[in-house]
């Protein structure tokens, strides 16, 4: 690191746990964000201005005014503007040393399969199980840690599913694919503007850990709000020996 990033990461090489090298680990790192709503927003503020140095802000969707609100990457002169593109202006104003590529597309098949290969972590900001389910098989196929976050009305969650370890669960073991299940989405349900605030921060907070290799992530548990009497819980998350997504997954990654 030069003078300037140590002055400017200062606040973090005084922690012990994270120091010059857990700082330079995050300036080596690329993080794949997808969606740059509500939850994108606090995730990609958080990680620009940490330094996590390569940031890909994927989303194919518009800046509309009900959005900005709580998805705080946006401004009312960028109504209807790609969000991406316009989280991209947002973070450069941030932090202009870390390199933001903005995907003004929704990734799917071989895109997304690229863009979570070369990811060293993932952050599931996204408001449709579809996608969601999309996204942790692509994890579950490069065993690439996935943090996901969601949040409607007043109730928000994070998990952590880092497909690296060996006993983790996927996303599927804990949300399985195919189930009928009411997708709820905020335009119908409404969301607290200040929750995902809190969740896409603890998406940020938890990317920052894995990358960084301190604390003890979320794998293997669900941290659940309610926002409306500020309480949270916890439930664990078992690996399923037979989840078809991540059940034939070995022990152990392969060697390098």
């Amino acid at each position: 690191m030069n003078d300037e990033q140590l002055l400017r990461y200062s606040r973090h090489v005084l922690l012990d746990e994270i120091g010059i090298e857990g700082q330079q680990r995050l300036l080596e790192a690329r993080a794949l964000i997808v969606g740059a709503g509500g939850l994108g927003s606090p995730a990609a503020f958080y990680l620009a201005s940490a330094g996590v140095g390569n940031l890909v802000l994927a989303d194919d969707d518009t800046v509309d005014l009900t959005n900005l609100q709580r998805q705080i990457l946006h401004t009312t002169d960028r109504v209807g503007r790609y969000k991406a593109e316009s989280g991209k202006q947002t973070l450069a104003a941030i932090n202009p040393e870390v390199a933001v590529q903005a995907l003004t597309q929704r990734l799917m098949d071989e895109a997304l399969d690229a863009q979570v290969a070369a990811a060293d972590i993932v952050l599931d900001c996204t408001d449709n199980f579809a996608t969601r389910h999309a996204i942790n098989r692509a994890c579950v196929r490069h065993r690439k840690p996935l943090v996901s976050g969601a949040a409607i009305r007043f109730d928000g969650q994070v998990g952590v599913f880092d497909l690296r370890r060996g006993d983790a669960p996927c996303y599927h073991c804990l949300f399985p694919d195919g189930e009928d299940v009411d997708e709820v989405n905020c335009a119908t349900m409404g969301v607290f503007a200040p929750l995902v605030g809190i969740v896409g921060s603890t998406e940020a907070a938890e990317a920052i850990k894995l990358l960084a290799g301190i604390g003890t992530s979320l794998s293997g548990r669900l941290l659940m709000l309610d926002a409306l009497a500020m309480k949270w819980h916890e439930v664990r998350v078992g690996r399923d020996a037979g989840c078809p997504v991540c059940g034939g997954r070995p022990a152990h990654p392969p060697a390098s």
